[in-house]
Formats: structure tokens, C-alpha cells, sequence
């Protein structure tokens, strides 16, 4: 007997954006005494709490802000948030798998983005 599992729904977040909702699981796990928190789930928490450095509000409105020049759709645009890159090469590095290359003056206006929140 084969069990399928079925993708449902697929959203992209920022770190900042999923340590609000890991917080939120480590506080209902935290009132259920009968339930241990697995070794994924307190990994993920350990990694949230480590790396994100923003509000979500602020990662959200970064976001906006590079989704707005029209040269980043929101998935990259959330990767650059993560990532936060310094440079060109930082950058061309996020759009590597994509199907487009932005010009340097195109680049530079993301980074001037990115600085804004570093």
C-alpha cells in the first residue's frame, strides 16, 4: 500500500515572517504538556531565532518595496529580504536561476533597497 501526499498549498515567507508563526506553535506546544516539541520543529525555531533580524512588518514592507521596481517578483523579492545581499555578485547570485539577467543599474536600484533595512 502506497500513501500519497498531496501539496496543497505552497506560500513563500520571509524568516521574519515564520519565526511569528513559529513563536506562535512554541506557545501552544509549550501549554500541552502531553505533547514534545519534535527535534525539526525546535531546529527551525533554534534557526528563526538566529537569523531573522527584522519585524515581519518590516520584512513585509521591504518586500513591497522591491516587488514595486517591477524587476523582482515576490518570491525573490523574499530572498533578497533573507539574504540582505551587499553587492552585484551578492546579487546576481539570487538571480541565477532565473530566465532574465537585470542590467547594473537595475541591480544597483535593489541594492539601494536592501540598504535602506541593513
Amino acid at each position: 500500500m502506497t500513501i500519497f501526499k498531496k501539496k496543497v498549498d505552497e506560500e513563500y515567507l520571509t524568516v521574519a515572517e515564520t519565526k511569528e508563526i513559529l513563536e506562535g506553535l512554541e506557545v501552544e506546544r509549550a501549554g500541552d504538556e502531553d505533547r514534545e516539541m519534535r527535534y525539526e520543529l525546535a531546529r527551525a525555531i533554534e534557526h528563526v531565532n538566529r537569523f531573522a533580524d527584522l519585524d515581519p512588518s518590516e520584512a513585509r514592507e521591504f518586500v513591497e518595496q522591491l516587488v514595486e521596481l517591477e524587476k523582482v517578483d515576490e518570491k525573490t523579492a523574499k530572498k533578497i529580504v533573507d539574504l540582505k545581499p551587499q553587492d552585484r555578485d551578492e546579487l546576481r547570485a539570487v538571480f541565477a536561476q532565473e530566465r532574465y539577467s537585470l542590467s547594473g543599474e537595475e541591480l544597483d536600484e535593489i541594492l539601494n533597497v536592501v540598504k535602506q533595512y541593513v
